[in-house]
């Protein structure tokens, strides 16, 4: 009679899969309480607070709930908190010496958040780049142009560059150059150059509009017209200005020369003209 035989796992293999089992749950168990406390977030926090000011918490939140999952995972297999901290260590020593610009872009990133020297939405000046502010993450900054391309500059550059924000302030000045005839009625083209701002319903009454002769150059005396108007309509107010200063100007009989040039002849005595008949002309006789 032929002996039973039983075929079972060693100890150690046994212990081995009930701690990947085990991990594999802690795992999915942190995503999934990961994700409830994003959606969490997004309705209770999202609609109260800015986007440069949630869209970095939700991600510090989100990625920290799925890092304490994952290293909770691991300590049965005998990875500790403290040796990833170690090896993190040296590993990040190692990446920063050799990606330094990545290190520079992450550590500006992080300035800028806490600095915001700009927002989501706010016109700027970067490096020589105009245009709307769409993104702001930890490595990068994407804007808009007038145009409509989308430029990423590095952090580090945002960070060091001069930064020209039309956004961050109350009221921001209209200045208009408008050319008028010599032989123009010079009060009569301020008095309606003044109250065509003042008429304007972006126009603030504090700071008042001013309206000054700034160059008399060859063709016209040069008037600038200045007001303030908030940021968010400064570009409409400066459009319809621009717009309305040559119909108003012809309304009131004021004449918007082009440039042109007078040349002026001296009268002079004749200059005695003597024609002399060639060899070739004469007739044969």
């Amino acid at each position: 009679m032929a002996p039973n035989m039983t075929l079972s796992l060693p100890g150690g293999w046994e212990t081995l899969a009930s701690d990947i089992a085990l991990a594999a749950a802690v795992i999915i168990a942190s995503i999934f309480v990961a994700l409830i406390v994003r959606q969490f977030m997004r309705r209770s926090l999202q609609p109260r607070l800015p986007t440069y000011v949630y869209k970095p918490m939700e991600n510090m939140v989100f990625y920290g709930i799925l890092l304490l999952g994952i290293v909770s995972a691991l300590s049965p297999f005998g990875i500790s908190l403290s040796g990833l901290l170690v090896a993190g260590g040296f590993a990040g020593l190692v990446v920063g010496l050799a990606s330094q610009q990545t290190v520079s872009n992450l550590i500006s990133g992080i300035f800028l958040l806490v600095e915001q020297p700009l927002r989501i939405g706010d016109p700027v000046t970067v490096e020589n780049v105009s245009g709307v502010v769409v993104d702001i993450n930890i490595l990068s900054t994407r804007v808009r142009t007038w145009d409509g391309y989308i430029v990423r500059i590095p952090n580090s550059t945002v960070f060091n560059a001069l930064i020209t924000n039309y956004q961050r302030t109350r009221a921001r000045r209209v200045e208009l150059k408008i050319g008028i005839h010599y032989r123009s009625d010079l009060d009569k083209a301020i008095q309606v150059l003044r109250a065509m701002m003042e008429e304007h319903p972006y126009c603030l009454v504090n700071p008042a509009p001013e309206v000054f002769v700034s160059d008399y150059s060859n063709s016209a005396v040069v008037l600038t017209a200045r007001c303030w108007a908030p940021p968010q309509v400064w570009f409409k107010t400066k459009v319809e200005l621009q717009t309305m200063v040559k119909k108003r100007l012809e309304e009131a009989g004021i004449e918007i020369p082009f440039p042109q040039l007078d040349l002026h002849i001296r009268d002079s005595a004749p200059l005695p003209i003597r024609i002399e008949e060639s060899s070739n002309d004469r007739k044969p006789s």
